[in-house]
């Protein structure tokens, strides 16, 4: 049996490492709103509040924070960027929501396993410890986040 050992983030990343579970989620209740055949419009509505108030705030953060402690060349942020990329593309599709919306559980969750086993890994390595404090002083957590009201993936 393949035990696989819990990743060790350190305190500063712990917040970023958070929000992806936060992401995760996300893509199952995206998941199950297609398994309810729940209306494409309040899917597409969720997803538009989840991009401001998560997904927007979290990209900025690790593309001027985090992302920086390794090389502008680094192969591992050329990767996430792109990602970043595509991921904010299939958010805003206004034309093919549903193509998208279905892209988009799949890839940000895959996105989401990348920079947690992968990425997120090598920036701890590489991170200053004066970097990690800096990161731990301008990423503190909302005491109570926001709930979404149409919460179609209960029903």
């Amino acid at each position: 049996m393949d035990t696989k050992k819990p990743i060790k983030r350190h305190e500063a990343l712990k917040p970023l490492s958070r929000q992806h579970h936060f992401g995760l989620l996300f893509s199952w209740k995206l998941r199950k709103g297609f398994s309810k055949n729940i209306a494409i419009e309040r899917i597409k509505a969720y997803a538009d509040w989840f991009f401001e108030a998560e997904i927007q705030p979290h990209f900025q953060l690790e593309e001027k924070h985090i992302f920086p402690i390794l090389e502008k060349d680094n192969p591992l942020i050329k990767h996430a960027l792109k990602e970043h990329r595509r991921i904010n593309r299939l958010f805003s599709d206004t034309e093919t929501p549903e193509k998208s919306l279905n892209l988009l559980e799949e890839e940000l969750q895959a996105h989401i396993r990348f920079e947690e086993r992968t990425l997120f890994n090598e920036i701890q390595k590489a991170a200053t410890s004066k970097e990690l404090e800096i990161i731990e002083d301008i990423h503190q957590e909302p005491e109570e986040k926001e709930e979404y009201e149409d919460q179609f993936w209960e029903k």
